[in-house]
């Protein structure tokens, strides 16, 4: 647990942090200029309160007020409070701002519910801090949060100090018109001395308006007062009368404080109320929220409100961890279509797009199941997606065993012959396939008309986009349950520790897919290939593979670069970590050889069979992903040859080829889809499981909000204080936990470290080999996370649900990836 954390600490999020605290933490590390200064968390606020909170009346502010008085901060708490407002530097004036979790939300602003204090300086802190934490609870904050639904007991308050700028000039700026709602206005509110002066309404302002990058309105107001330092904290002066009505800003620090506003804005992704301060010609920004009051038209992309049903961001949705946009989604529909058909029912959706984000539909699976009889082998569901609580009952689809019957016994015949048919013409696929990839985007480049890329689409792109996506259904289909049981017989016979050694290898008769852009560069590190030899035989792997709107690895030189950089730091060379895998896998046939002479050849037959399906698996997936490149090359040159830009990655595939047609009344929906998903984008991560109807802003403003599961139906598997999951790779390390929230964090993991994020997919992988140990929220025994770090000797333990809630950045963690355990370290 802790108290204070650096402004640009990644662990500053919203449920630490609180909304104010979590933004200037966004700002700071996207290098804006915000002055200096810490968060005290919300875990402060808890423990201080823990002492007293049943005593916490809401309908007595003034009680709740004199109660917070009466109690000290915690002795450790304080001291460790005290110690980061000295390291800010000797009696430092700061501004104490309290920072609520259910505060600056895309939805809502609890911007003036809580209390601010300026000026304040040493010994005075700690009770400004706990003055902070009293203001909760004033009638302001109750009022608001009763009036928005939120309830009382799911609120808690971090604390910003800031160092507090001796501010010559201070104000307000909208990055979108707050009157208007124009998005292409930024309006700026100015005054004289600190800021709270045009905050707090007791001055008229000067306003000026900045539209593409000049001045077009301005109006110099009567600022008839200021606020101002002084010994005791701050108050209210008149404003020296040769500088009432001079205007506080000239046309060039207008349009310089506008573009830093458009810095803020594209960070965000949102139209945003930002307060700036000016001291000695230079511009801070002491906070930013979204406009509230500007709320741009969006539409709703949420499946789960289709009825009650469970769904999992596992497996297929750990390789599409992104908001997507509808270019993106329409694709994806396109390959479950393709390639996972034959898993779904008639009238039922198996997959959905839940706020954005790649959900499948697992209560088709279970009554599915259940239908036919074979709910003894849903572990092997397990093995697949992860797991689900215990006690956690799915919901099953309202339609009758019979009915399941007639709709899967017919598929399950055709999909059989469709595989077998399909599998014939794999290797030959497989062969030409990144050959064919290429020549499609060279093709696609050389057209010169919408018409030409259209009629390319039909004639050539749309079939062989098919065809990679039946290729992965056969491969995935090929030798039944192969993966799971092989595996768990293994286990069974031979212990967790060799049976994970003897099913590594994978890599040994051919290159596996998921570790070639590892291999890929290390290859290009030691100059065995070129850079261009790089990028067409990897370059299509990647963090964000499956949306289209990304650069591919193979089109952004910078994305090499900081991965050979990081090459560098590596513990062990990757081919050194695969020689001492091989060394462990020899020694564990060897012990079975002892142990079970007569089945060691059969034994080993199945392995390679498995060490088989695994590499088709992901072989054939990569070339998807090659495929998704080829799409992408699609959308970029429609954009190019339309003159509508990146506007067509807010369209659908057939939208797309209208504008290509010449009809454009698509184009009219762009601007709210593109709202719509900035609106998405902005939110964290949604739940590995969700049951029933989810709302992802509300879920994202509760600052109890849970990372492993959300059930709309109530009550629901209880929070688990251990975080537990499956043996991913077995080994037991300790060492420093790198919380890294996406790959892009991954220059913060330093070797030895223990990497502990929500999911991995293909594009973290040149990190892998940087790492003690691997540990994950999402993931099952066959998730990426897991086959890699089984190759490569990591431990892992995959699949927790609730690493990244228990486990702080910089805690110390023991990971035993043959019990599947984590535990957190005191010492």
């Amino acid at each position: 647990m802790r108290a204070v954390l650096p402004f640009d600490d990644a662990a500053a999020d919203l449920a630490t942090a609180g909304g104010k605290g979590a933004s200037l933490a966004k700002l700071t590390r996207a290098g804006l200029p915000v002055p200096g200064g810490f968060h005290i968390t919300t875990d402060a606020y808890r423990a201080f309160v823990s002492a007293f909170r049943d005593e916490i009346d809401p309908g007595d502010p003034a009680g709740v007020a004199a109660l917070f008085a009466r109690h000290d901060v915690p002795a450790h708490f304080a001291a460790e409070i005290r110690a980061a407002y000295d390291a800010l530097g000797d009696d430092v004036p700061v501004a104490v701002r309290s920072s609520a979790t259910a505060e600056d939300l895309p939805d809502m602003s609890f911007a003036g519910q809580q209390d601010t204090y300026l000026n304040i300086r040493g010994d005075a802190l700690l009770d400004a801090v706990k003055r902070c934490w009293a203001s909760l609870w004033n009638a302001r904050a109750i009022a608001y949060r009763d009036q928005n639904g939120v309830p009382h007991d799911d609120v808690a308050l971090a604390v910003v100090v800031q160092e507090l700028v001796d501010a010559d000039a201070a104000g307000v700026m909208f990055t979108a018109n707050p009157v208007t709602g124009a998005l292409g206005e930024t309006v700026i509110n100015a005054s004289w001395g600190l800021g709270e002066a045009v905050v707090g309404g007791q001055v008229t302002p000067d306003t000026v308006v900045v539209s593409a990058g000049e001045v077009t309105q301005a109006r110099t107001g009567d600022k008839a007062v200021m606020t101002v330092r002084t010994d005791g904290g701050t108050e209210e002066r008149p404003v020296p009368g040769d500088l009432r009505r001079v205007a506080v800003l000239d046309g060039p620090q207008a349009v310089e404080l506008a573009a830093l506003g458009a810095r803020v804005q594209e960070l965000y992704g949102t139209p945003m109320d930002v307060e700036w301060v000016r001291r000695d010609g230079a511009f801070a920004i002491v906070q930013a929220r979204p406009v509230t009051g500007v709320k741009p038209q969006v539409e709703e992309w949420n499946d789960s409100l289709k009825g009650d049903y469970l769904w999992t961001g596992g497996n297929l949705g750990e390789a599409i961890p992104d908001v997507m946009t509808p270019a993106t989604w329409s694709f994806v529909r396109m390959f479950i279509h393709e390639a996972m058909s034959a898993s779904t029912l008639p009238g039922f959706d198996l997959v959905g797009n839940i706020g954005g984000r790649f959900y499948m539909n697992l209560s088709v699976t279970f009554s599915v199941a259940r239908a036919l009889g074979m709910s003894g082998r849903l572990g092997a569901v397990e093995q697949v997606f992860g797991k689900v609580p215990a006690g956690l009952e799915p919901p099953m689809l309202k339609v009758s065993r019979w009915a399941i019957i007639k709709a899967v016994v017919p598929m399950a015949l055709t999909i059989r012959k469709r595989v077998s048919e399909h599998l014939k013409g794999m290797p030959g696929f497989l062969a030409g396939a990144a050959q064919r990839g290429e020549e499609l985007r060279g093709r696609i480049a050389a057209t010169a008309t919408p018409a030409e890329l259209a009629a390319l689409w039909s004639r050539e792109i749309e079939p062989y986009f098919a065809t990679a996506c039946r290729m992965l259904e056969a491969a995935g289909r090929q030798g039944g349950s192969a993966l799971v049981y092989t595996r768990d017989n293994l286990r069974r016979m031979m212990g967790d520790v060799d049976a994970e050694a003897m099913l590594t290898g994978v890599n040994s008769d051919g290159e596996l897919a998921s570790l070639g852009l590892l291999t890929g560069l290390g290859r290009l590190a030691r100059g065995e290939i070129t850079r261009d030899e790089f990028a067409r035989a990897y370059g299509h792997r990647g963090p964000h593979e499956f949306e289209v709107s990304m650069p591919r690895p193979g089109e952004d030189p910078g994305w090499i670069d900081a991965q050979l950089a990081g090459l560098r730091d590596l513990r062990e060379d990757t081919r050194a970590l695969l020689a001492r895998q091989e060394q462990a896998r020899e020694a564990a046939w060897a012990r079975f050889a002892e142990r079970y002479p007569r089945k060691l050849a059969r034994t080993r037959a199945k392995v390679r069979r498995w060490n088989a399906v695994v590499r088709d698996r992901e072989a054939t997936r990569s070339e998807v992903i090659r495929a998704f490149w080829v799409l992408r090359a699609f959308v970029v040159r429609a954009g190019e040859l339309t003159g509508h830009g990146d506007e067509l990655f807010f369209l659908e595939l057939a939208e797309i080829l209208a504008v290509l047609g010449g009809d454009v009344a698509a184009l009219e929906r762009v601007p709210v889809r593109r709202a719509t998903y900035e609106r998405y984008a902005a939110l964290p991560p949604y739940p590995v499981l969700i049951v029933g109807r989810f709302d992802p802003v509300r879920w994202a403003a509760d600052p109890d909000r849970r990372a492993d599961l959300y059930d709309a139906r109530g009550g629901g598997a209880p929070v688990s204080d251990t975080v537990t999951g499956f043996p991913g790779a077995p080994g037991v390390v300790e060492g420093v936990a790198r919380v890294l929230s996406g790959p892009e964090d991954g220059d913060r993991l330093k070797p030895g470290e223990i990497l502990v994020t929500t999911l991995t997919n293909v594009g973290w992988t040149p990190m892998f080999p940087r790492a003690a140990a691997v540990v994950t929220d999402m993931g099952a025994p066959l998730s990426h996370a897991s086959i890699v770090a089984r190759e490569l000797g990591i431990p892992a333990v995959v699949g927790t649900g609730n690493a990244t809630m228990r486990l702080r950045d910089g805690d110390r963690i023991r990971v035993d990836g043959e019990r599947g355990t984590v535990e957190l370290l005191t010492g």
